[in-house]
């Protein structure tokens, strides 16, 4: 008796592990997806009204004073130490980090790392008041994620993240914390951007930790934050017998950003 019920759970343990199996080379296929950029509202230089201009005008039969001027409106000039940035894509990368076990390799636990380039965004930095600095919208184009698993990332696109069905990871209404009252060119400035975090058709408040260096024309930064896939109603990949991944992912973005003339 013991030995039958014993092989029955070794045939369910079995048949479990093969139907993991079939499941992830089935999520796994080839995926397609768009290798296009991103597009993010663009932000505006700020421009401030200079002084109107009066001049004088031929009198007519409606105004016989000769005396009579007309103001001319007024002009507008970009505001002095105001510039805007716009995120390079070639030049920058975004990220995510998320911890995975692998049942079939002793438990190995290593990471794994997904990046791509499909990054659009505009960020102005005002030095003279950096208190009128902004974050404009960050989209990230998550379907074109690539890490060292071609399994994975089919994985991540077809089911797990749906992300060619969801593919724009958004950061929208962004707030900036604790900037310094002097930004000086060379120096790296820290501070918290508070927003929100649209992915899979979720939207969640996060906290970007931002790190930034102006030089010259060129804003170079760095922002990190962590996230639960759970909160986004995403499952975190969990296939029986073969892996299964943490809850919690590491998300960075690593950019360039190129002042708008």
């Amino acid at each position: 008796m013991i030995k039958r019920v014993a092989l029955v759970l070794a045939a369910v343990v079995l048949l479990a592990v093969i139907a993991g199996a079939v499941y992830y080379f089935r999520l796994t296929a080839d995926v397609e997806v768009s290798d296009a950029s991103p597009v993010a509202p663009t932000l505006a230089v700020p421009t401030a009204a200079a002084s109107p201009t009066t001049a004088a005008v031929e009198p007519t039969a409606a105004s016989a004073d000769p005396a009579a001027a007309t103001t001319a409106p007024a002009a507008t000039a970009p505001v002095a130490g105001a510039r805007v940035y716009r995120i390079d894509a070639a030049q920058s990368t975004a990220t995510y980090t998320v911890s995975e076990t692998f049942f079939r390799e002793n438990n190995r636990v290593a990471n794994a790392v997904g990046t791509t380039n499909a990054i659009a965004g505009d960020i102005l930095i005002d030095t003279a008041n950096p208190a009128g600095s902004q974050v404009g919208d960050i989209v990230v184009d998550i379907s074109q994620l690539k890490s060292d698993s071609n399994r994975r990332d089919n994985a991540i696109r077809r089911e797990w993240l749906e992300s060619a069905t969801y593919p724009l990871a958004t950061f929208a209404n962004a707030r900036i914390v604790d900037l310094p009252s002097d930004l000086q060119a060379g120096q790296p400035f820290s501070f918290k951007l508070e927003g929100d975090m649209t992915i899979h058709d979720t939207t969640n408040p996060v906290v970007w930790d931002v790190t930034l260096v102006l030089d010259g024309d060129t804003l170079r930064g760095s922002a990190s934050t962590t996230l639960a896939m759970s909160d986004y109603n995403v499952s975190p990949p969990d296939i029986a017998g073969i892996l299964k991944a943490e809850d919690t992912a590491l998300l960075g973005l690593q950019f360039i950003a190129t002042a708008v003339e």
